[in-house]
């Protein structure tokens, strides 16, 4: 993989297509008893092609200038996506519902494994996308994250295990607890780190002056 220049849509594209082989292989081979520890050992591999792909791009495994920890509440910081969970875990958790509406809308018939293995693929395939020098400089400029080096290993793996906890948060609670609970978490970290995963899409695709000034202005 030496050869391959990991930036931009390449590394997204390996594991989407990466976890179609696999899946297909999985729906063909395996027998229906087993799918659910075929479903499992597949999200494993998945996520530890992201965290491959994240190291031969240059992303740290842990945070570099000191111990490793379970939380880390400064989005300032530099340990920021750098420890295992920090305020932006929870915009993960909220991926997880998005994820869980988007496979079901694709696999309406679909088993419970193989929407989540979709889920698990849009996931890391996003973590893997976010790592890449040319998001890594978008964030840099175009949103409050000045300092962004990208998330380490660690961090993105701990990400990845985030979604899935909304995702089978969202498949088993009822649909309006789901909506209070992601309306919550956006207006909680709006209103703790002025950010949340609606402004973050926002500031990546479409900049706005007045919305930076008022992040920055917390500052």
């Amino acid at each position: 993989m030496s050869d391959i220049v990991l930036d931009g849509l390449v590394p997204p594209m390996i594991v989407a297509t990466v976890a179609a082989l696999l899946i297909a292989l999985c729906q063909l081979f395996v027998r229906r008893d087993r799918h659910t520890l075929a479903t499992t050992v597949l999200i494993l591999a998945l996520t530890a092609l992201g965290g491959g792909l994240e190291r031969q791009m240059g992303r740290s495994l842990i945070y570099r200038h000191g111990p490793v920890r379970f939380w880390s509440g400064d989005v300032q910081s530099d340990q920021n996506s750098q420890q295992v969970t920090d305020p932006y875990t929870f915009t993960h958790v909220t991926h997880g519902a998005l994820f869980y509406g988007v496979a079901r809308l694709m696999l309406p018939r679909a088993s419970l494994g193989l929407r989540a293995l979709v889920a698990t693929t849009i996931e890391v395939a996003w973590e893997v996308y976010e790592n890449t020098d040319t998001v890594i400089e978008r964030y840099r400029t175009a949103t409050i994250a000045l300092g962004y080096y990208g998330d380490s290993v660690l961090n993105s793996v701990a990400d990845i295990g985030a979604c899935l906890v909304g995702f089978f948060l969202t498949w088993r609670l009822p649909r309006r607890v789901t909506l209070v609970w992601v309306a919550t978490f956006e207006i909680v970290l709006a209103v703790w780190i002025r950010d949340n995963l609606t402004l973050n899409v926002l500031m990546l695709l479409w900049p706005l002056d007045a919305v930076r000034r008022w992040q920055m202005s917390a500052m």
